[in-house]
Order: structure tokens, then C-alpha cells, then sequence
């Protein structure tokens, strides 16, 4: 007989979550959370659903008819983007520099299409240059690229350099921008990005669970023109079409609450202001980074492409990085990350993103580094860390 398990009630900790995601979630968004269910085709979803789309692309900044939020986290709306353009026999450049790209190999391959590779080190962006050699020698017919990759703390300069090379090739253009979506300068329409996809948890500070995706014209042509169907059912945007296009038919239940949340965190960017979002994030983590490199600690990605939303920084000499995050959830209830790949325990990841990025979230971050830091024997100068973090946060 299986006895009935004894269960309490859910008493998650409290922490304060500064690391690649989720972000802390803002509380207008936990209270649309809150709100009735009513069903996936009720009218009043349906003009839920237009305002969604609407807020995505002022985000995106897109005018694409082809903008919507994924039923799934992150990874899905990645998937859905390139498990719907990449076609068996298709050709996709991937980059080499980050944990990410090899997520778009391995997601390419299942797709059934051909990988090919344009390399920089982890840590740094991809050459414009390198990348066109690298369409001189495939000719692929999909490139994919990482705007800002979260395994490094590296943010992709000169996109619209990339995406012009490839279309001069006559290739689709994928952009990865789970951690930049909301957070740092991204202009869809402008740099010329014929797919790309993002998370909610993490600029957003929106829980997982609808995850934007935008396609242009030229994109979604390709996708209505394949020969054999996507090899999803369920993330098949042909099927998709009909959900989140004019007909509004039933293709699959949506995750109703999901999407009361991300069209609250999609209202609060439209309150503040995408620039000012972007300057909020800049600014923010700009404390953070003054702090960190007054303490005496080295950011993994140079300025010219460090990322503000996902700061990579090196864990010092006679430090091991899984004891500082320990302490820090031990002693603080805050969260950050220890590196991916090829930089496993060279790096701390720390998010400075949506909610989480504010004067108080930081301030605490630095002083609780400081002493986790401290305690692991480190030679670091919290005080000089502190004062750099201050006087910055000053100046806003």
C-alpha cells in the first residue's frame, strides 16, 4: 500500500537573488499572479494575449507581426526558434565563445541541420571579420549568435556589423537574448535580427514560464514554406499561427497565470521606459562593478563588452568558488553562481537584472561578498569596495 506522504506547507527561504536568473521577481507581478484564472480562449484572454504582443514587440523594438510568448521557459523559445527555421539539411554557423552557442549546436543538430562553427575565446565577443570568413568558407544558411552571453559576462558589440554580413549571404539571422531582453540596448528591428528569443526570469523579473520570441517576415516565410513539418508538434509555430494569429483557434492550453505575469512585468517596462531600463541597468551594475574592482577583484569580460546584466568576476587567488556562494546562502540568503564550462570555477556569476537591480540589492551584495570573501581568506578591501560602490550609487 502507498501511504499518503506527510507534506507541510511551502516555505520556501527568502533569498535575495542576484544570480543569472531568476531575478527577484517584482511584487506587482506576484500580485497579477494572484489574479482569477479564466480560459486559454475566453475573450477576455484574447485581449490579454493582443496586449502581450503588443508590449513584446515595444520591448523588442520590433514592429513583427510574429511576436509572442512561448508556453515553456526559455530554453523553449529557443527551441521554437530554431527548431522552426533550421531545416534537415540547413546549414547553421554557431559561435564557440560561450555555454550558449553549444546549446544552439546541439539544438541545430536535432533540427536536423549541419553545424559549422565561428570561434572567439570564451569571454570574448565574435569578430565581424571572422564571422564573414566564416560565411566565405560554409555558406551557411542560418546564423545564430549570443547578444549577451550569461556563461561569461560578455556582451555582443557590432550586431547589425553581423547580422548585414549575413544577409549579404542570404541567411536568417537567430539572436539569443535571454539576459539582454529589457535590460541592456537591443533594437530587433534596427540591427536587422530576423529571429530572436528570451527568457522572462531574468531582465523581465518575471517567474519562467512564457518566454518571448519574435519573427520577421523573411523568417516566418521559412517557416510556413518548410518541407516536412517541425519536429516539435508542440512548438511548431505553423500550429502556432492559429493560437496567437488572428483565428485564435486551440492549438494547446496556455499557462494562463504565466502570461498574467509576463504582461505586468512587459506594463512595467512600458512605465519606466525601455531607455530608462536600460540606463537603470547601466548605472546599477555600473555600482556593482566600481565595488568589486575596488575590492581588488578582476571582471572576466574587458569594458569594452562587459555585460551589465550578467557580471562575470574572477574568483581570487586561494579561493574556492562553491564555498563563497555557500556562505553567501548560509550567513545572507543571497544567491549567486559559480561559472559554466569552460570557466567552472574560475568565475562568479552576478546578476544585475529587473527588480534585483537596485541601489539596496546591491549594496548588500558587495557588503555580504565582502565578508564571504574575508572569512574564505581572501585579500580583498571591503571597505574600499564599499566607499567605490557608494559614491557611485551617489551619482544618480
Amino acid at each position: 500500500m502507498v501511504e499518503k506522504p506527510d507534506v507541510g506547507e511551502l516555505t520556501p527561504p527568502d533569498r535575495t537573488l542576484m544570480g543569472p536568473g531568476p531575478s527577484e521577481v517584482h511584487p506587482r507581478v506576484l500580485r497579477a499572479m494572484s489574479t482569477p484564472l479564466v480560459g486559454h480562449l475566453d475573450p477576455s484572454f484574447v485581449e490579454i494575449m493582443n496586449e502581450v504582443q503588443d508590449l513584446l514587440r515595444y520591448t523588442f523594438r520590433t514592429d513583427n507581426q510574429w511576436t509572442i510568448p512561448v508556453s515553456g521557459t526559455g530554453s523553449a523559445s529557443m527551441e521554437a526558434a530554431i527548431g522552426n527555421i533550421v531545416e534537415p539539411g540547413d546549414t547553421m554557423l554557431v559561435p564557440t565563445n560561450g555555454y550558449f552557442g553549444g546549446r544552439m549546436e546541439s539544438m541545430a543538430e536535432r533540427a536536423g541541420g549541419e553545424v559549422v562553427h565561428v570561434d572567439a575565446p570564451w569571454g570574448e565577443p565574435l569578430d565581424p571579420a571572422d564571422v564573414a570568413d566564416a560565411f566565405d568558407e560554409h555558406q551557411p544558411d542560418v546564423f545564430g549568435f549570443v547578444h549577451a552571453e550569461t556563461s561569461t559576462g560578455a556582451l555582443q558589440p557590432n550586431v547589425s556589423e553581423l547580422t548585414d554580413v549575413a544577409h549579404e549571404h542570404d541567411a536568417l539571422v537567430i539572436a539569443d537574448t535571454v539576459t539582454s531582453l529589457g535590460g541592456v540596448e537591443l533594437k530587433v528591428d534596427e540591427w536587422g535580427i530576423d529571429a530572436a528569443y528570451s527568457g522572462p526570469q531574468k531582465c523581465l523579473s518575471c517567474p519562467p514560464g512564457a518566454s518571448p520570441l519574435t519573427l520577421n517576415d523573411r523568417a516566418m516565410d521559412k517557416v510556413l514554406s518548410r518541407e516536412e513539418p517541425a519536429r516539435s508538434w508542440y512548438l511548431d509555430l505553423s500550429l502556432l499561427e492559429g493560437y496567437w494569429g488572428d483565428e485564435r483557434a486551440y492549438h494547446h492550453t496556455a499557462p494562463i497565470t504565466n502570461v498574467y505575469a509576463i504582461r505586468e512585468a512587459l506594463r512595467l517596462v512600458a512605465e519606466e521606459g525601455i531607455e530608462n531600463r536600460w540606463e537603470r541597468h547601466l548605472s546599477m551594475a555600473g555600482a556593482l562593478k566600481s565595488g568589486v574592482e575596488a575590492m581588488g577583484l578582476e571582471m572576466n569580460a574587458a569594458d569594452d563588452y562587459w555585460l551589465p546584466s550578467l557580471n562575470a568576476v574572477r574568483v581570487p587567488d586561494g579561493v574556492t568558488d562553491t564555498d563563497v556562494t555557500g556562505y553567501l546562502l548560509d550567513q545572507y540568503d543571497l544567491e549567486i553562481a559559480t561559472g559554466l564550462g569552460d570557466l567552472d570555477g574560475d568565475i562568479f556569476r552576478i546578476g544585475c537584472m529587473g527588480y534585483s537591480a537596485r541601489a539596496e540589492t546591491v549594496s548588500y551584495l558587495l557588503g555580504a561578498l565582502g565578508d564571504a570573501l574575508s572569512s574564505q581568506g581572501a585579500d580583498v578591501d571591503v571597505e574600499a569596495g564599499l566607499a567605490a560602490t557608494a559614491a557611485k550609487l551617489g551619482e544618480r
